[in-house]
């Protein structure tokens, strides 16, 4: 099969989407399927790059400066998606992208998939102070978007019901995004490396580690666990915060530690190489995070494929991934953040190794690439039954019907455009010279 995945987004920018999507081009790719990948220019990429990435004209996106938007690329895109013949598109953006995707996808009479990974309402204060987008918005916006879609894969339980909120009906399906587990389960890092780890850090070996690693921001709320290390704290004081990475609400947070004279136990790393990250989750006895706008959080299966439990808001999403205490401790609501952690600490049993490869599987990016391209399948199924054989079409004249036959290969007009009913026809026949022409010679 030969897919083209479209997104505003892509490695070297960082983003848990650039991921998802490098994790499933190498997923597809280990199965013999050819993947290209239709992003934006970036000044980071190097001039001899990977030639399955497409990279078009692109500027920076309004206050959010290190996300890119496509200005133009419609009839290059479309000339190198049929010179791949490609089978199906997928898009991973409802921007600039994700709607170049749509009309290339319709030019080429292939299905288009979608998948949501942002729940908009948490960032759209973001664009310009939320003067140009709001909240209420977003649901008609997005509902625009999808309505001609083949389908829609949701991250989680909590995507489904969100769209599901929306009115969205065409077919959804929900396939959790996997990792590579051989980047965290990691049997190299010996006992030592960690020792040095946690020596560099300040962490005694009788010391509870608890790892915060995301983005700095304020959605992410990392601050509902400062504020609750004093009385964390005042029930056992062998416990160290670790808050790895960077963003816009960094010297807030480091600000609110000094205020509350948690310092001594809150660590600011910044951010940390890629390839460092795994000694981070072996280092730590617990991953954390107070989030509540995640529609998925990959953080939270690399902890349990580095075999550690977590700790975090409960959602739709971890209710079906913690099946187990081992696994970690939910809480629902933010005066329980306190409770929770010292109740993980003191009540999580050792993780069983049969249940915990299960878990592996369950999460991993090979699991991961096979329900992608199973949903591929259902979706060409699904369409190459609903295709519309090319019928005659009838014009009336004096209340007599004559048949008008209007041959594909004539002008190429898409499959859709070829309806059984007069109206059509009408529409058809009377449509100016000059659209019909320009319609040949972009399908051409």
């Amino acid at each position: 099969m030969r897919v083209g995945l479209f997104t505003d987004t892509y490695f070297p920018q960082v983003s848990g989407v650039a991921t998802s999507i490098r994790t499933l081009k190498e997923e597809l790719e280990k199965e013999g399927h050819e993947v290209y990948i239709f992003t934006t220019t970036d000044r980071e990429v190097k001039r001899f790059e990977d030639p399955t990435i497409i990279r078009l004209p692109s500027v920076p996106f309004v206050s959010f400066t290190d996300r890119r938007v496509v200005y133009r690329g419609l009839i290059s895109s479309y000339k190198i998606a049929k010179q791949y013949d490609l089978d199906l598109i997928h898009t991973q953006t409802e921007f600039s992208l994700g709607l170049l995707g749509k009309m290339v996808g319709k030019a080429l009479r292939i299905p288009v998939v979608h998948t949501y990974h942002t729940q908009y309402e948490d960032y759209v204060s973001y664009i310009a102070n939320g003067k140009i987008i709001r909240p209420s918005m977003v649901k008609p916006l997005l509902r625009g978007y999808l309505k001609d879609l083949d389908g829609v894969i949701c991250p989680s339980r909590i995507v489904l019901n969100l769209l599901e909120g929306y009115e969205v009906t065409i077919p959804k399906r929900v396939i959790p995004t996997g990792i590579p587990l051989e980047k965290y389960i990691r049997d190299d890092i010996k006992a030592e490396d960690v020792a040095s780890l946690k020596e560099e850090l300040g962490i005694a070996a009788d010391e509870t580690m608890l790892l915060s690693l995301s983005r700095i921001s304020y959605e992410k709320n990392i601050q509902a666990i400062i504020s609750q290390m004093p009385t964390v704290l005042a029930e056992n004081t062998k416990i160290k915060l670790v808050i790895v990475g960077d963003g816009p609400y960094l010297e807030t947070l480091k600000d609110l530690a000094i205020h509350l004279n948690v310092e001594q136990h809150v660590t600011f790393t910044g951010m940390v190489p890629h390839d460092r990250v795994a000694f981070y989750y072996k280092a730590c006895d617990f991953f954390i995070s107070a989030s509540t706008s995640e529609t998925q959080g990959l953080t939270y299966i690399e902890s349990l494929a580095s075999g550690k439990p977590i700790i975090a808001h409960g959602n739709p999403y971890l209710d079906d991934v913690i099946t187990d205490k081992m696994f970690g401790t939910l809480y629902y609501a933010e005066s329980e953040l306190s409770d929770a952690i010292i109740d993980a600490i003191l009540e999580t049993p050792a993780m069983d190794s049969q249940l915990l490869e299960e878990k592996r599987y369950e999460i991993s990016a090979q699991h991961f690439g096979k329900s992608i391209y199973t949903f591929y399948l259902d979706t060409l199924i699904a369409r190459n039954n609903k295709e519309t054989q090319k019928l005659s079409l009838y014009l009336n004249h004096s209340g007599k019907s004559s048949s008008l036959k209007l041959m594909r290969g004539a002008i190429r007009l898409p499959k859709r455009a070829v309806k059984a009913t007069a109206l059509t026809s009408a529409k058809v026949v009377k449509a100016p010279l000059k659209l019909v022409n320009a319609i040949k010679d972009f399908l051409e």
